[in-house]
């Protein structure tokens, strides 16, 4: 499972919760940078119990950069992370222990996705923020199209959006 830092923690604990709760074994991916907070906030035990395993991959962002700085660390995640995961999921498969057999993954971390089609593993994308803003995602081709708004997310009117959408 992977998730993206700042989206949902907590609905992803209570995900990994559940599957434990029904035997399976998770491995649990963050980058180093968060992996480092989540271990230090807790205890240093990369192992949470016997079904659960914490590990970390480098984001590609040095430690002196900016983290914060939304567009150089999804750029820096784009271009370091999807080999890097690669490289766990063959170190695991690799091994005499179990196999990974599905990758889950917060949506916005959409690179997972490849990287599971390329190895023939099955994926599933987590939404931890609140339906709506999915929908308001999902939304902006129609909006788009109908001229609500320009391919710079500003509306063409300063007028209140009040009719809905006719599709």
């Amino acid at each position: 499972m992977y998730t993206e830092r700042h989206s949902g923690k907590n609905k992803m604990n209570k995900k990994v919760s559940r599957l434990v709760e029904h035997g399976v074994k998770v491995t649990f991916v963050n980058t180093d940078f968060t992996h480092n907070l989540v271990t230090n906030a807790a205890s240093n035990d990369e192992s949470v119990n016997d079904l659960v395993s914490l590990v970390s991959l480098p984001d590609g962002v040095e430690a002196a950069e900016d983290r914060n700085d939304l567009g150089k660390l999804t750029d820096a995640i784009f271009q370091v992370m999807p080999a890097k995961l690669e490289e766990l999921v063959d170190k695991i498969n690799g091994s005499d222990g179990d196999k990974v057999t599905c990758i889950v993954a917060d949506h916005c971390m959409g690179w997972a996705f490849g990287v599971a089609e390329k190895m023939k593993i099955r994926r599933a994308a987590f939404w931890p923020a609140a339906a709506v803003v999915l929908a308001s995602l999902f939304s902006i081709p129609n909006l788009l199209e109908d001229g609500i708004i320009n391919s710079n997310g500003e509306l063409h009117s300063k007028e209140k959006i009040t009719q809905e959408s006719k599709r």
